[in-house]
């Protein structure tokens, strides 16, 4: 009765998560999508507005105006006129590091200015963010945490009357498998993915997209003796992974890049 009660649980789930799926613009990958677009959006505005309100926005306005150029022809390249598009400067030189939330709300902190050096540099950040909106990353990811919960809600109800240590044994092993084995390998995944998106986006706008390389080489620099974790407990890939990976995608990127209007 058990084993009849967890599988009809999970093939819920799994009937849940096939009808559930869209596509990746230029990638082409499946991905799963339990949220409309309209209620992806509304959560990262309600996000956005909360970060902004605790925020010190930056009044320097060369560095605005640097992040509104770069961060705007970056948006035009992508083609989604449908996103009210917004790029800030938040004043913080501690964070080197920048954001972006459904719907095109862009934040840079301007820790991470001197790393990104000039426009092709910024632009390279700006793709990848820009391309996490884009392929609706967000909205993904709170998908993926539900459906997960789901299956391991779903195990745990069939597994309820069993004996209650073994049932909690049970319940913290497939809580940290999901977590190594499930979800940090798609948020590394997204991440990726949106650095492939990224190059395109900004080869697209007229960047080198060889910048893209360089800023990974000084990200390295800028992040060498912080102690990250292995790979394999990161949400995102290591930096020499990066690199690799975007080394194998230049070629395609110059593609985009040769043909692109915007290039001077």
């Amino acid at each position: 009765m058990v084993r009849w009660s967890l599988r009809a649980s999970l093939a819920g789930v799994m009937v849940l998560a096939a009808v559930a799926c869209q596509t990746v613009p230029i990638t082409g990958r499946s991905q799963l999508q339990l949220l409309s677009e309209p209620q992806e959006v509304q959560m990262g505005l309600q996000a956005y507005r909360e970060i902004l309100k605790k925020a010190r926005l930056s009044r320097d306005p060369v560095a605005n105006d640097l992040v509104t150029r770069v961060g705007t022809r970056i948006a035009a390249a992508t083609g989604r006129t449908g996103y009210a598009w917004e790029f800030k400067v938040i004043d913080d030189a501690r964070q080197i590091n920048a954001f972006a939330l459904p719907g095109g709300k862009v934040a840079v902190y301007t820790g991470l200015l001197p790393v990104t050096r000039d426009d092709a540099g910024l632009a390279a950040v700006l793709g990848h963010e820009v391309a996490h909106a884009v392929a609706r990353h967000g909205g993904e990811r709170v998908s993926q945490q539900l459906l997960v919960q789901a299956g391991l809600t779903a195990t745990m109800a069939a597994l309820s009357g069993g004996d209650p240590h073994t049932v909690r044994q049970v319940g913290a092993l497939l809580g940290a498998g999901a977590a190594v084995g499930v979800i940090l390998p798609w948020s590394r995944l997204q991440e990726s993915e949106a650095d492939h998106l990224g190059l395109i986006y900004m080869a697209k706008a007229g960047y080198d997209p060889h910048a893209a390389r360089d800023l990974w080489i000084r990200m390295t620099e800028a992040s060498r003796g912080r102690g990250r974790p292995p790979e394999f407990l990161s949400t995102h890939p290591s930096d020499v992974t990066r690199i690799r990976q975007i080394e194998q995608w230049l070629p395609e990127a110059l593609q985009y890049y040769q043909a692109s209007p915007y290039r001077s």
